[in-house]
């Protein structure tokens, strides 16, 4: 079974749709947000190219050429790219993962702070989730203009409903620390 990275798969994924060259297929991903949920840079997807181009996973198609410009190498998904794009996605959509995310590192180890500080940072957590939410609203309206169907932008509904999940618990805790429902103090520490 094939194992592709996020980047890896998500440049498939849009060579899928059509052959294109490496640059367009990161100013693609830069006008669909795709950063927002995969780590890419122009050198980033580059590199991942030239892996599945190594791999045998895409091929060239053809070179194009516009006015001045440099020639640029059209890239198309193989047999072999399409099947382990299946295999990666179908993995990774089966079985989860643990990512190691920051948060939960961070929120374990709070207690060490003082509650007035602790609250004050989640307070600005919250803040920076619940502008997100906003954005991936907007976003979400922009999509439903266009008429592109729920099921192509599945990705922004599920960040969405994430970071709402967040959001709640985050207003929650920090209720309950300002009411003293969630004790803060020394003797509520476990020693094991």
């Amino acid at each position: 079974m094939s194992h592709l990275n996020p980047l890896a798969v998500s440049a498939l994924a849009i060579l899928i749709e059509g052959p294109m060259h490496p640059y367009e297929m990161y100013q693609l991903m830069l006008a669909r947000k795709e950063d927002r949920v995969v780590k890419v840079s122009a050198g980033s997807l580059y590199r991942a190219v030239e892996r599945l181009e190594r791999d045998g996973l895409i091929a060239e198609s053809a070179t194009e050429r516009m006015g001045n410009r440099p020639e640029r190498t059209v890239y198309t998904v193989t047999d072999a790219g399409r099947t382990a794009f299946d295999e990666s996605l179908e993995e990774m959509l089966a079985h989860p993962v643990n990512e190691f995310p920051l948060f939960p590192v961070a929120i374990g180890e709070a207690h060490n702070l003082p509650v007035e500080r602790a609250i004050e940072l989640l307070e600005i957590r919250l803040d920076a989730i619940r502008d997100e939410i906003a954005w991936f609203g907007t976003a979400l309206a922009r999509i439903a203009e266009k008429g592109k169907p729920k099921r192509v932008v599945l990705n922004v509904y599920y960040s969405r409903a994430m970071l709402i999940a967040e959001a709640d618990w985050i207003a929650q805790t920090v209720e309950e620390l300002r009411t003293g429902e969630l004790d803060w103090s020394a003797t509520a520490t476990p020693t094991t």
